[in-house]
């Protein structure tokens, strides 16, 4: 924990969750190797994630944190390289709190409240006992009478909400290219040729899984990274890679076991495969894209809402911090909110929201032409609440503004 001990500053990400744990007895404290101070600013926090990075050789430990005030104890989780996080669970607008590092003498590891595996092909996400998502990597089996062309894996389904119901679909029929969670480019220009990395029945442009990178669980958080390729099959004589692309995912055990929804950071990182641009001339949809239920099938099933107050009739090709989409699965409520990072390119981004199916993405690209350049990484990052009931628009702009205008900390 060396580097605790140096002073800087950096932002955090805010957002609900639980944390505190029972404080440990002193003759178990090993050293007290520095202080943290978490900074609200002007906005009131309520259950906010700090994340700063350390040594990556604290990584292993399990530190917790002690707050100078008499407050709960809370655990530090210190990824593999080197990211901690902890959790604040209320602080006032214009308020402090100072934290000193404890590090615990331990016989065994503390369990993971969230946790990330890989098995048969795709990684599953917990926290404590509820599923959040599942990322399907190896190509998933197709449906009874779907085109060959059709096969793909390299997306997250389903999403799931605390009482675990799925907010999501996969292959459905009337779009057999549509996923969950995926992040494929519809309109493009490559080399002269113009493949469709979207609508996979054209056989010209498809989005192939490459590998597992890494994942990671804990007793704050759980995640994992991946990597995709986009292949130009137009191209002669043989198909061409055009985009290399990396997930990351990190999922927070919000609430505890009796959460109303989860909660968890979505960042995609896409660069050139070679020295050639991949041009995205003006389109209405591609880029982020979430498949709701089959059961919001029609327009009489589903909602939108998005942070501008817009909904289905008035909201698409508008621009949108964030976006709500909702129905009822089985006779029960739930949603899906997806928010917008003001680092995104284009922020605040347009939306489509489909007159009649269930489906939206956020797209830059409707403002007019923009590229993916050699040695320029184009970067989107998004933030997923899913939850059970009726969706309140005043939670999820407070989670926004949480998302959006991070807390500071001081670390020293």
């Amino acid at each position: 924990m060396k580097r605790l001990q140096s002073a800087f500053a950096i932002t955090v990400s805010c957002l609900a969750l639980w944390a505190g744990i029972a404080a440990p007895a002193a003759a178990d404290v090993v050293k007290h190797p520095g202080t943290i101070i978490v900074h609200a600013g002007d906005i009131d926090r309520t259950d906010t994630v700090v994340s700063f990075m350390t040594d990556p050789a604290s990584a292993g430990s399990y530190p917790e944190l002690a707050a100078a005030d008499g407050g709960p104890t809370l655990p530090l989780q210190i990824r593999p390289d080197g990211r901690a996080c902890f959790v604040v669970p209320e602080l006032k607008a214009g308020q402090s709190r100072t934290y000193n590092v404890l590090m615990i003498k331990r016989s065994e590891a503390p369990p993971d409240k969230a946790t990330a595996n890989q098995k048969d092909g795709a990684i599953a996400v917990k926290v404590g006992v509820n599923d959040v998502l599942v990322y399907r990597g190896e190509k998933t089996p197709l449906p009874a009478g779907f085109e060959p062309q059709y096969a793909r894996g390299g997306y997250i389904h389903p999403l799931l909400t605390p009482a675990g119901v799925a907010t999501t679909d996969d292959y459905p029929p009337n779009h057999k290219h549509h996923h969950g969670v995926w992040s494929p480019w519809t309109k493009t220009e490559f080399e002269g040729r113009k493949p469709d990395f979207w609508n996979m029945g054209g056989k010209t442009g498809t989005v192939e899984f490459v590998a597992f990178d890494k994942t990671w669980s804990g007793r704050v958080a759980a995640g994992f990274t991946t990597t995709h390729r986009f292949i130009d099959l137009t191209a002669k004589p043989e198909p061409k890679p055009a985009l290399n692309e990396t997930w990351q995912v990190d999922a927070y055990a919000v609430g505890g076991d009796k959460a109303a929804y989860h909660v968890f950071d979505f960042q995609s990182t896409q660069t050139t495969a070679g020295q050639s641009p991949l041009n995205l001339p003006k389109y209405h949809y591609g880029g982020l894209g979430l498949r709701g239920n089959r059961q919001w099938d029609g327009e009489a099933n589903s909602q939108y809402l998005t942070s501008e107050g817009k909904n289905r009739a008035d909201g698409n090709d508008t621009r949108a911090r964030w976006l709500i989409q909702s129905g009822k699965v089985d006779g029960k409520a739930v949603y899906t909110a997806v928010l917008c990072s003001p680092e995104n390119f284009r922020f605040p981004q347009p939306v489509r929201l489909h007159p009649k199916e269930p489906f939206a993405c956020f797209a830059p690209q409707m403002l007019g032409d923009m590229a993916i350049e050699p040695g320029k990484p184009y970067v989107m990052k998004y933030r997923f609440i899913v939850g059970d009931g009726e969706p309140d628009a005043k939670l999820i702009e407070r989670l926004w503004h949480d998302y959006a205008s991070p807390a500071k900390v001081d670390v020293k």
